[in-house]
């Protein structure tokens, strides 16, 4: 298994399993990091497709994701 794989793993998993809410979550945080908001953690926007960084953020819990009604 690939980091990156370890990574959605743990997110997916913050997210009680849901591909469809992790996917919105990390289209939406991705969209923002490339408008310029800064990354939650340690990772270069230069270096590193927004959407890796959006993963990690979830994974860590960085950010509180709720699901829309």
């Amino acid at each position: 298994m690939t980091r990156l794989e370890q990574v959605t793993a743990k997110a997916l998993e913050r997210l009680n399993h849901d591909r469809y809410l992790l996917s919105k979550a990390v289209g939406k945080r991705a969209e923002e990091l490339s408008a310029g908001a800064a990354p939650l953690v340690d990772m270069d926007i230069k270096k590193h497709k927004a959407t890796d960084i959006a993963i990690h953020e979830i994974a860590e819990g960085k950010l509180h994701i709720e699901k829309e009604d």
